[in-house]
């Protein structure tokens, strides 16, 4: 499948106090969609408002980026929580993004898992359940973006939540469309022509070249550009040129 227009997002707000991760109000400037920590693997309150009103200032749609309560180990670290448990810290989160987007004058948009979550409920129905009652809770139907194929999209759409298909600018897939692990050698793409060849034949075509050599089907809405790499703000720029180049319209999907 192959779409007419694309979003752009990336993972923003990845600070914490004095520690700042991402360059949140550059790569505002680039996106469509801001995915924002909420305080579990980064974040905090200050950062969040921060965010957000750049966010609105700029028409960029704001995202809750739930994840594992894991400061330590920004959130990529896999952990066995209970499905109750888990529900009630995703509804949390989105619960404190929400102040501060309604405090911009927008809203959360939609709801993406982050790192170890992220992965996990791409086959783990029991963790991606618990996702999907999070965001009922909150008792609006946002939209889930994730892996296609994974267990949280099968789970949110018999919920009566819209499912967004994601892929990723700089991570290397595996032969079945999963992402390769970030303790594997090669497992994050590193090279600015290849990240920008890969993007524009994702949102053209809606295929990636595997790590293996072999063509994978993405069928992408969306693409995530990571704002925690090196020249992360400069990639981002030259990625959206590149599509605007190729005649896709950059928007954002909701």
């Amino acid at each position: 499948m192959t779409w007419a227009s694309i979003d752009l997002n990336a993972d923003l707000g990845e600070g914490f106090g004095r520690w700042r991760l991402t360059d949140d109000e550059e790569l505002l400037s680039v996106v469509t969609s801001a995915n924002v920590a909420c305080g579990f693997h980064a974040g905090d309150a200050a950062t969040m408002r921060r965010v957000c009103a750049w966010a609105v200032e700029r028409g960029v749609r704001i995202g809750a980026q739930v994840s594992y309560r894991d400061l330590a180990g920004f959130g990529r670290r896999s952990m066995d929580v209970p499905p109750d448990e888990l529900a009630a810290e995703i509804a949390y989160q989105i619960g404190a993004l929400e102040v501060f987007a309604k405090a911009a004058g927008a809203r959360v948009a939609y709801v993406k898992p982050h790192g170890a979550l992220y992965n996990r409920v791409v086959h783990d129905a029991e963790q991606a359940e618990a996702v999907v009652e999070g965001v009922k809770l909150t008792g609006e139907r946002l939209p889930l973006l994730g892996l296609p194929g994974s267990r949280l999209h099968d789970l949110a759409e018999k919920a009566g939540l819209p499912a967004v298909t994601e892929a990723f600018a700089d991570r290397a897939y595996t032969p079945e469309g999963t992402l390769v692990p970030r303790g594997q050698e090669g497992a994050v793409v590193t090279d600015a022509a290849a990240v920008v060849e890969r993007s524009v034949s994702m949102a053209r075509f809606g295929v990636v070249t595997s790590r293996c050599g072999q063509s994978v089907n993405v069928r992408a809405r969306s693409l995530c550009l990571h704002g925690d790499t090196p020249g992360a703000v400069g990639l981002a720029r030259r990625v959206r040129s590149q599509l605007e180049a190729a005649g896709v319209r950059v928007e954002a999907f909701v």
